[in-house]
C-alpha cells in the first residue's frame, strides 16, 4: 500500500501536534460544511459504523457522528490530535494511521467521512487515498469528503498556518471527481463549501461505493 513521503507526512503531523489545541479552539462547529453531515446521516442505518479520516480533535464532526448514535472510528496522523478526540468523544475509537493505509479490514465500514484531510495529501496519491476508502466500505457503503476547488500542485506555508508549518496539495475539483469515480465510486451530489475558518473555499462531494 502506498505511504505518504516521510518529509511531507512530517509537516502535517508535526503541524497538527503544534496547533491541535488552537484549531480545536478556533474551529467553528456550526458552518456549512457540518450542515452536509444530515446528507450522509440519511442514507446508513442507525448505529452505523463510520470512519473519520483526518478527525482531528473530533469536533465537531466525530460528536455529531456519535450524538446520531453511530459507532465512530476516527483516523489522524497527529496523535495530539487523537489524544484531544478520545477527551472530546469519549465513546470515539482513535487510531494513528495515514490515509493511504488505513489498519482497517475490508469491507468493515458502513459509511466515511473525511474533512479537509484529502487536501493534505501529495495529490499524485489521491487516487491511492480514494480506493483505499472504498477498500474498506462494504458495498453500496457511503462516503462524504472534503476536496479542493482549485488547481493546487503544491502549498507548503512555512509560518502562517495557526503558527506552524502545513502541507496542502490538490487538483481542481473537477479532476479529483474524476480520479472518485475511477476508484470505484459514485458521485450523487457535490457542493462548494466556504471554509468555516475562512480560508476560501472546499467542495464536498456525497459518493456511494460501486
Amino acid at each position: 500500500m502506498a505511504r505518504l513521503s516521510d518529509d511531507k507526512r512530517e509537516i502535517v503531523r508535526r503541524g497538527y501536534d503544534r496547533a491541535g489545541a488552537r484549531y480545536h479552539a478556533t474551529r467553528p462547529v456550526d458552518g456549512r460544511d457540518m450542515g452536509l453531515l444530515p446528507e450522509l446521516d440519511h442514507r446508513i442505518r442507525p448505529g452505523a459504523r463510520i470512519l473519520d479520516v483526518g478527525c482531528g480533535t473530533g469536533v465537531p464532526v466525530a460528536r455529531e457522528l456519535a450524538d446520531l448514535g453511530h459507532e465512530v472510528v476516527g483516523v489522524d496522523l497527529s496523535m495530539v490530535q487523537l489524544g484531544l478526540a478520545n477527551s472530546h468523544v469519549p465513546r470515539l475509537r482513535g487510531v494513528a494511521a495515514e490515509m493511504t493505509a488505513l489498519p482497517i479490514g475490508t469491507s468493515v465500514c458502513d459509511a466515511l467521512v473525511s474533512y479537509y484531510a484529502v487536501i493534505h495529501v501529495p495529490r499524485d496519491d489521491h487516487g491511492a487515498v480514494f480506493r483505499e476508502f472504498r477498500r474498506v466500505l462494504r458495498p453500496e457503503g457511503n462516503a462524504l469528503l472534503c476536496i479542493g476547488t482549485d488547481d493546487n500542485p503544491e502549498d507548503h506555508d512555512t509560518d502562517s498556518w495557526l503558527g506552524t508549518p502545513m502541507y496542502w496539495s490538490h487538483f481542481d475539483a473537477e479532476t479529483t471527481i474524476a480520479i472518485i469515480t475511477g476508484a470505484g465510486w459514485r458521485v450523487d451530489a457535490s457542493w462548494p463549501v466556504p471554509d468555516p475558518m475562512g480560508h476560501g473555499t472546499h467542495r464536498f462531494v456525497l459518493a456511494r461505493a460501486t
